[in-house]
């Protein structure tokens, strides 16, 4: 992603491609921690509810798992901005958009599990422990389908798009329309005008 080989697709130099990239990123991650602040909030504010000391002893440890992977996500999504700022105008661009694409795939995997800990937690205290199972489950395969799968298959899709349409140009390359041969060529004939006897043809062309 952030390398140092010539752009020609878009006719922009390496430095060009790791700004376009970092702010690409930077978009993506607004849209991530606008998810985890919202998170973060719910599970803080959680602790200070009236019903938060009935919980069981399965309940507190998801609460305390959950909210530490909500840090962690939080932390990992605000990293890049961090880099950014403490290696700035130090000709590290391109290593801080490589780093901070890491950091920010890690931080997608660890708000799963985060995600995936809230939804247990809130089923497991308004129904029942297998809900709450359940609803976990379901929430952790709903996210590894969406961000994980689906990416692998609108590639693979794109792909096998390619790969069609290159054998068809190369089939239509080898085997090129067949063009009119000199028999199917007719010749306009001369136009004679009405009352006019036809001319002898040449004795040329005799």
């Amino acid at each position: 992603m952030a390398d140092h080989r010539p752009c020609t697709a878009r006719n922009e130099t390496p430095l060009e491609r790791a700004d376009r990239n970092f702010g690409e990123l930077l978009q993506e991650l607004r849209v991530t921690q606008t998810g985890v602040q919202i998170l973060f909030a719910f599970l803080l504010t959680l602790a200070f509810t009236q019903r938060f000391p009935s919980l069981d002893t399965f309940q507190r440890a998801t609460y305390v798992t959950t909210l530490l992977f909500a840090v962690l996500a939080a932390a990992l999504f605000t990293a890049p901005a961090a880099l950014h700022r403490s290696l700035f105008q130090r000709g590290a661009k391109a290593r801080i958009v490589q780093v901070s694409s890491r950091l920010a795939t890690i931080g997608m995997g660890v708000l799963v599990l985060a995600f995936t800990g809230s939804v247990l937690l809130v089923v497991d205290v308004t129904t029942d422990r297998a809900g709450g199972l359940a609803a976990g489950a379901a929430t952790l395969l709903m996210c590894l389908g969406l961000w994980g799968l689906l990416p692998r298959l609108v590639l693979r899709a794109g792909r096998a798009e390619e790969h069609r349409a290159a054998q068809a140009q190369a089939q239509a390359q080898s085997h090129p329309a067949p063009g009119p041969t000199e028999r199917e060529v007719i010749r306009p004939r001369a136009a004679v005008r009405p009352g006019a006897s036809p001319r002898e043809p040449s004795p040329r062309l005799r």
